[in-house]
């Protein structure tokens, strides 16, 4: 498992998921794409650099893949269902990238029967470890906060029209969560005006806040969808540490209400 995913196990209540983190493709897979889908464009870039800092201040866990997205999506359902119907997006194993052009070259599409080995090698073990984890979070704590970290460029028109706000919080329509931790995450992007925010917006939470937020069990889930411009080049994927600064004071006064 250590092999397909990283696992850092913390003490608090909260587990900070990153799925969209990685960016390996493997060879024999990469030689079967684009030059431009080799370099795993649609990346969350930069969130374990976010992310990590703020977990170890937290006594957080994080979990993150190794894989691209492009290999297997881990935060949509094994099944290849759509979690937005009638509007476009990405899938399992997605064919397209944002920009709506193909990911493979002409004839090398992958079949139904790799698509199922992938799940099967990628998919799998990482909810097989998120599921352990907070399993084992909310035995020790009676309670566990799981917390999807994504960015996207700020501009996807094939997702979205004109600019994404700054800080996109998703709890699933209020499902996902309680609604004091959504209304008090709701007050801290309030209360600060360097960024723009919406709650449950064009990004509600995908697969596994939908899937894993059981506040009868315990476990509540929250998504955040971060606009890259605010801590990085979205043209040279270059990460500004000015920028992320300001950004992670942010997700820390955030996480701190999980915990």
């Amino acid at each position: 498992m250590t092999s397909i995913v990283s696992l850092h196990r913390g003490t608090a209540p909260l587990l900070i998921s990153l799925p969209h983190n990685g960016t390996h493709i493997p060879d024999a897979l990469a030689a079967r794409m684009h030059p431009a889908a080799q370099r795993s464009v649609d990346t969350d870039w930069h969130v374990s650099r976010l992310y990590e800092p703020l977990a170890e201040m937290l006594g957080a866990s994080v979990l993150k893949p190794l894989a691209s997205r492009y290999v297997v999506d881990v935060n949509r359902p094994a099944d290849g269902h759509a979690l937005y119907p009638g509007q476009r997006e990405t899938g399992l194993v997605s064919t397209v990238g944002f920009d709506g052009e193909p990911l493979y070259l002409d004839g090398q599409e992958p079949t139904a029967d790799e698509v199922q080995r992938r799940v099967n090698e990628f998919w799998r073990p990482y909810h097989e470890a998120l599921s352990q984890e907070l399993e084992r979070l909310r035995a020790e704590h009676g309670r566990v906060v799981l917390w999807e970290g994504h960015s996207i460029r700020s501009r996807v028109p094939m997702l979205f029209e004109g600019r994404l706000p700054d800080f996109n919080l998703g709890t699933a329509d209020g499902t996902s969560c309680t609604p004091p931790l959504q209304q008090a995450l709701q007050t801290v992007l309030q209360g600060q005006s360097r960024y723009s925010h919406v709650v449950n917006g064009r990004f509600k939470g995908g697969y596994i806040t939908r899937h894993y937020g059981r506040v009868h069990a315990g476990i509540e889930a929250v998504q955040l969808e971060l606009a890259q411009l605010n801590y990085m080049d979205e043209d040279s994927f270059a990460y500004d540490d000015a920028k992320a600064a300001h950004v992670q004071e942010l997700i820390l006064q955030l996480l701190r209400h999980c915990v």
